[in-house]
């Protein structure tokens, strides 16, 4: 494959969006500005890929300046949440998607978009795209008013799902520790479901019933958490305080049976480690996975139930062409999630990809990164987005 020199070029995407409140910290009240760069190789091309992560920050990973390196234009584009989701809004990240790709199309010139949903990214955009093709969506799962039906969302010409996770609701479900009883004291657990307890009975490898078992308490955990959300929700409202918030921490949320025991949704991770390092420590540690919230963004971005950015409702919608790739030692999007969203994708002119062996960001693999730009090169090509 040829390689290509390429310009990265950093620059914003502003818009006015009015607001009864700020959720993005400073910058001024009803405006919205993205961080994006543009990188350019040295062919033209009237397609870009976007690559946009609901918290962003991966404008540097691997496979995005690969892509440019193989010739292709790739915008990274972070949200208005950038660094900070203790407060995101799935709807208004799909807006923030959305001025994205008007930008490249009015401004930039592009003529085609493909999405490149990478871990996070997939589900967002896969729920922009049905959105786009089928706006429905005119208020956040907290009831507050945001209508996507009036921001006439640009549909993608396709999209492509890298490393990609079914939501991050159900993924946060499936990593939350069912052994919390109570969410103010998350000391107090139920030992036959603490995995990492070394006194658990349940040891791996894990039987079904237990598995099924520890699945359940995980469903019933997110819903309880929503369950108080809602009634604070309501009770601000009551009092007459319709804006008011409340943040809070959710403990211990990185719990899967799947890190300890390789033959759950086996592939070739490393058992007893996860992408951010041993679960047994991050599971209550400041970077895990949904450790800050608030009412609002738990319910658009968290809730098993409620949140609406789903990989697996809104791949049934889309109609564009679809590439689904997924890594062999993925230790955060297990071989489920990929074949769950190929499956989802509700039309036939999709296209299922694994790189054997790799990790989800390709750190230090090469190798598997250049599979994995050629899976993609071959697909642009035969979809004749070159």
């Amino acid at each position: 494959m040829h390689k290509y020199a390429y310009t990265r070029t950093p620059y914003l995407i502003t818009f006015a969006e009015r607001a009864s409140f700020k959720d993005t910290y400073a910058g001024p009240a009803d405006f919205v500005a993205l961080e994006a760069h543009l990188l350019k190789p040295e062919r033209t091309s009237d397609t870009v890929l976007v690559f946009m992560h609901p918290v962003g920050g991966g404008a540097y990973l691997p496979m995005v300046s690969a892509l440019a390196k193989a010739g292709w234009h790739v915008i990274y584009c972070n949200s208005r949440y950038r660094g900070n989701d203790s407060a995101l809004i799935m709807e208004k990240v799909a807006a923030d998607l959305g001025a994205c790709i008007r930008d490249a199309r009015e401004r930039l010139g592009y003529r085609r978009v493909v999405l490149a949903g990478w871990s996070g990214g997939g589900s967002l955009s896969l729920f922009y795209q049905a959105e786009a093709e089928q706006p429905q969506i005119t208020h956040t799962p907290a009831g507050d008013p945001y209508d996507l039906t009036r921001h006439a969302l640009i549909p993608a010409d396709g999209i492509m799902l890298l490393a990609a996770h079914i939501s991050r609701a159900g993924t946060l479900t499936e990593w939350l520790d069912p052994s919390v009883l109570d969410e103010h004291n998350p000391e107090d657990r139920d030992l036959s479901l603490d995995i990492y307890h070394p006194d658990c009975p349940a040891q791996p490898p894990y039987d079904d019933a237990f598995v099924a078992r520890f699945r359940a308490a995980q469903i019933a955990r997110n819903r309880r958490i929503t369950a108080w959300v809602q009634a604070q929700l309501a009770a601000h409202r009551a009092a007459g305080k319709p804006d008011e918030e409340t943040g809070f921490v959710t403990h211990r949320t990185m719990c899967d049976v799947r890190w300890l025991d390789p033959t759950q949704d086996a592939n070739e991770r490393t058992p007893g480690q996860c992408y951010l390092g041993d679960p047994r420590q991050v599971n209550n540690g400041p970077v895990a996975l949904a450790r800050f919230n608030t009412l609002r963004g738990w319910m658009s971005q968290w809730s098993y139930d409620h949140s609406r950015a789903n990989g697996l409702t809104a791949a049934a919608r889309i109609s564009v062409p679809t590439l689904v790739i997924g890594n062999g030692a993925d230790d955060a999007c297990t071989p489920s999630h990929t074949h769950r969203l190929y499956q989802a994708i509700g039309h036939d002119n999709k296209t299922l990809r694994e790189i054997p062996g790799a990790n989800h960001y390709y750190f230090g693999q090469s190798d598997k990164l250049a599979q994995a730009v050629a899976c993609c090169d071959e697909w642009l090509v035969a979809q004749r987005f070159d």
